[in-house]
């Protein structure tokens, strides 16, 4: 079989869908490949350069092309979509809730229907052909091009973008909108490379797919990717195939509860569209719901019994997201939550030693400490003989071999096939993955790398004209993702504008302000049960990531609050000049 590939690098060079061969664009979208002599140009006409084609970097292209900015978009993949170009794993499905997971742009929505509340990646690659339709977004987009390196010239005030193909831009302002899962992360173990069966990372899965009938099967992770593949191979492997779920930490799963759309319904909803679109920003993740006001041990335990219960019908986040507002920030109260999650889950699995690994009767860590996934029918499958949870926390594996993986107490697991769901460098990997040189030819990568300082999660000191979206110290993961991102890309097409009108064309964060932004970021995160958890939403995940918050858990509502003011105050924080 190919090498397993590990680099965005390896997926793109040799995209052939979509229009783009070997690296370069057809069907009238930008290249920019043209050569002197062997050598590229560089296209410096530019205002914007943004690097990433997902929600935020369409968006972003739309609004500051509308605004009057020269912008182009530089895309590592073939075609549209961020995440949802890469996700083409078995399951891949969102878990925001209709309407909102999608622009609040009436040109994109008005003619738009959705199957179901929770669309799969089929439908999320649909849509953004949509939003290429309605917003024209590929005329400006360069793809197959990995940015490898960006330089400031602090005489022009411009950045200067290398790509892999060699390409280059020149702009006034660089926005990376790489979303916080742009580096995958393969753990360092023995022999990866030497299996012969079939093996892929999530995020690097083929469009086409991977046949699983009757073969034995292994998923390796237990984070929202690990479960939705699971829940699909376990659909797929039949009655003469065999599925082992390879689980370190138990996912603490919510059922999904999808529910089917019809034209005729959306057609009416879109009469709401408006009204649901702006509640959100009222809502602590930029949902349509939140936290409600009651503390859990004003009621007595028959009331919280039926509360949870109308939460656990409800489905999607609504348990861990609407529930009393002291689950999340209290222990004795986030135990209770547990409690009922646990029995839930095991009146579904019959399996004692089953039911143990996947619901242990004492909490792994506190409930929604982690990231949840949302699941369908993922706990019955387990009662089948041939669908198998493998805890590597006890007993870890030591090893790939040819004909599959070793745990340490010498158990040996034959495969045909693997799935690698485990994760991403989150929220900082994609950004230091790329050489971001700023004042002095100062690396981004080297200033963070004992700890992150980014001012507003929009910047960071000392690398003049550079923004990122939808990364570090922003609500990010705490957040609906388009919500999140349109915050930021509204803020960032006002302040570009008000420069230009001012003839200003250097703007950035002042050191004593992203101090104090990240001394919030930590306080504000202690506030809650993720605060005082390992995962990735704190770069515990990464051997030898520094441990610190990595996501503003001050709410939408309060964002958008500090980002007003900030501009109100003529941009603290800033040196614009």
């Amino acid at each position: 079989m190919p090498a397993l590939q590990r680099d965005m690098g390896d997926a793109h060079v040799t995209a052939t869908d979509n229009g783009h061969v070997n690296g370069h664009a057809t069907n009238g979208t930008l290249s920019s490949s043209e050569t002197t002599n062997g050598v590229h140009k560089v296209d410096d006409d530019l205002d914007v350069v943004i690097v990433g084609a997902g929600f935020a970097g369409c968006y972003l292209l739309y609004k500051l092309r509308k605004a009057g900015f020269k912008t182009k978009m530089v895309e590592a993949g073939s075609d549209l979509g961020g995440v949802w170009y890469w996700n083409s794993y078995p399951g891949a499905r969102v878990d925001s809730q209709y309407p909102i997971y999608a622009y609040s742009l009436p040109e994109v929505y008005e003619d738009w229907t959705w199957t179901s509340h929770y669309p799969d990646h089929v439908e999320l690659r649909q849509y953004f052909a949509h939003v290429d339709k309605k917003l024209h977004i590929k005329k400006d987009t360069v793809f197959n091009a990995k940015v490898v390196s960006a330089d400031f010239d602090e005489a022009t005030n411009k950045w200067t973008l290398t790509c892999d193909t060699g390409q280059k831009f020149r702009a006034t302002h660089f926005i990376a909108s790489l979303g916080f899962a742009a580096k995958r992360y393969f753990p360092d173990w023995e022999g990866l490379d030497s299996f012969e069966g079939v093996i892929h990372h999530s995020s690097f899965w083929p469009h086409e797919g991977v046949d699983v009938r009757g073969k034995r099967c292994a998923v390796i992770g237990t984070g929202a990717t690990g479960v939705q593949i699971t829940q699909e191979w376990a659909r797929e492997i039949g009655d003469d195939g065999d599925l082992k779920m390879f689980q370190r930490t138990p996912n603490l799963a919510c059922p999904m509860r999808q529910v089917y759309l019809t034209p005729e319904q959306q057609e009416k909803d879109k009469k709401n569209y408006p009204e649901l679109f702006n509640e959100r920003w009222n809502n602590y993740n930029g949902f349509l719901y939140q936290y409600r006001a009651e503390m859990m041990f004003d009621y007595t335990p028959e009331e919280r019994k039926e509360f949870f219960e109308m939460l656990w019908n409800m489905g999607g986040f609504r348990f861990l997201m609407n529930n009393y507002y002291d689950m999340t920030r209290e222990l004795k109260a986030n135990r209770e939550a547990y409690n009922f999650w646990r029995d839930k889950v095991r009146e579904r699995v019959k399996d004692p030693v089953k039911a143990e690994l996947l619901a242990p009767w004492d909490p792994p860590h506190p409930f929604g400490a982690k990231r949840l996934s949302l699941e369908q029918d993922f706990y019955d499958h387990f009662n089948r003989p041939n669908v198998h949870v493998v805890d590597m926390k006890s007993n870890p594996i030591v090893r790939f071999e040819p004909g599959g993986i070793r745990q340490q107490d010498g158990t040996f697991h034959e495969l045909d096939i693997i799935a690698l769901a485990t994760g991403f460098d989150s929220i900082t990997g994609g950004l230091k993955d790329i050489a971001i040189r700023g004042v002095g030819g100062s690396l981004l990568s080297d200033k963070w790398k004992t700890g992150t300082w980014a001012y507003l999660g929009l910047t960071t000191s000392g690398f003049p004209n550079f923004w990122f979206t939808y990364g570090p110290h922003a609500p990010t993961a705490f957040s609906n993702g388009p919500s999140c991102v349109e915050i930021q890309g509204d803020w960032l097409v006002e302040l570009f504008s008000l420069m230009r009108e001012t003839g200003q064309s250097r703007a950035d964060a002042r050191p004593d302000a992203e101090d104090e932004w990240r001394a919030l970021v930590k306080e504000l995160s202690l506030k809650g049960v993720r605060g005082h958890t390992d995962s990735w939403y704190n770069g515990a995940n990464i051997p030898g990531k520094p441990k610190e918050p990595l996501n503003y858990a001050g709410g939408i509502p309060q964002y958008i609050k500090t980002l007003a003011e900030v501009k109100g105050q003529g941009y603290k924080g800033f040196e614009i000049q």
